[in-house]
C-alpha cells in the first residue's frame, strides 16, 4: 500500500512539474507571436487612441500609414488593440508628396491644391459615394492636416493601388492626397476603419 501510495505522489508531482515547465514555454510562443515592427504598430495605435482623446469614439481598431517605406510595401496597418492583430495593405500617397513619381513620399503638405498627403491623426467619418464609389470622409486632428475635409481628403478604392501596378511599374500610382486602397482591400476599410475610429499617417519607417 505505502509503494502504491509513494507511486502515485511521485507520478502527481511530475504531472504538476511537467504542467509547470510546460506553461512558460507556451507564454511565450503567445508573447513572441507578434513582430518588433507589430508590437511597434500597436503602441503607435494605442498612443495616438490616448492622444486623439473624445475625437475618435470607437477605440477597438486604428489605421496606421506609415510613409516611411516604398509604395511597393504593404504599409496601411489596420492595428487591433484589443485582440493584438496586425494586417497589413498597400496604400498610394499624394502626387504632391512624390513629384518624381519613384513611389517614395517625400514630404507632407496640408496645403489646399498641392496634392500632397498630410500627416498627423484623422477621424473617420461615414461612407459616402464619390468619383472613386463607396469612400470614407476623414476629419483631420492636427494642424498638420486640419484642411483634410476641405481638401477631400478622404480613403478610397482605386485600380492604380493594385498589387498588379507594382509588378507593372515597381511602384503603386499616386492619388490626390488620400489615402487609396485597392478595391479588394478597400472592403476591408469600410467594415473595420470607418465610423469614429483613428487613422494615423507618418513617416515612420517600420518596414
Amino acid at each position: 500500500m505505502k509503494d502504491r501510495t509513494s507511486r502515485r505522489s511521485i507520478l502527481k508531482g511530475a504531472i504538476a512539474a511537467g504542467a509547470g515547465l510546460a506553461l512558460p514555454t507556451r507564454v511565450f510562443a503567445q508573447a513572441s507571436a507578434l513582430t518588433p515592427r507589430d508590437r511597434a504598430i500597436l503602441d503607435i495605435a494605442k498612443r495616438e487612441m490616448d492622444r486623439a482623446g473624445n475625437a475618435i469614439w470607437r477605440k477597438d481598431i486604428a489605421g496606421i500609414a506609415d510613409f516611411g517605406v516604398h509604395s511597393a510595401i504593404p504599409r496601411f496597418h489596420f492595428a487591433n488593440v484589443e485582440t493584438g492583430k496586425v494586417q497589413s495593405f498597400l496604400v498610394s500617397h499624394g502626387q504632391g508628396s512624390d513629384p518624381e513619381h519613384d513611389g517614395w513620399l517625400n514630404d507632407f503638405s496640408n496645403t489646399p491644391g498641392s496634392n500632397a498627403t498630410s500627416k498627423g491623426s484623422y477621424v473617420t467619418y461615414e461612407w459616402y459615394k464619390g468619383k472613386y464609389g463607396t469612400s470614407v470622409r476623414l476629419g483631420g486632428l492636427d494642424q498638420t492636416n486640419s484642411n483634410a475635409l476641405p481638401r477631400y481628403i478622404v480613403m478610397h478604392a482605386a485600380e492604380y493601388a493594385r498589387a498588379s501596378h507594382i509588378d507593372k511599374w515597381g511602384k503603386l500610382g499616386r492619388s490626390n492626397g488620400c489615402f487609396a486602397m485597392s478595391p479588394e482591400d478597400f472592403n476591408q476599410a469600410l467594415w473595420h476603419l470607418s465610423g469614429g475610429r483613428l487613422l494615423y499617417a507618418d513617416k515612420l519607417g517600420l518596414g
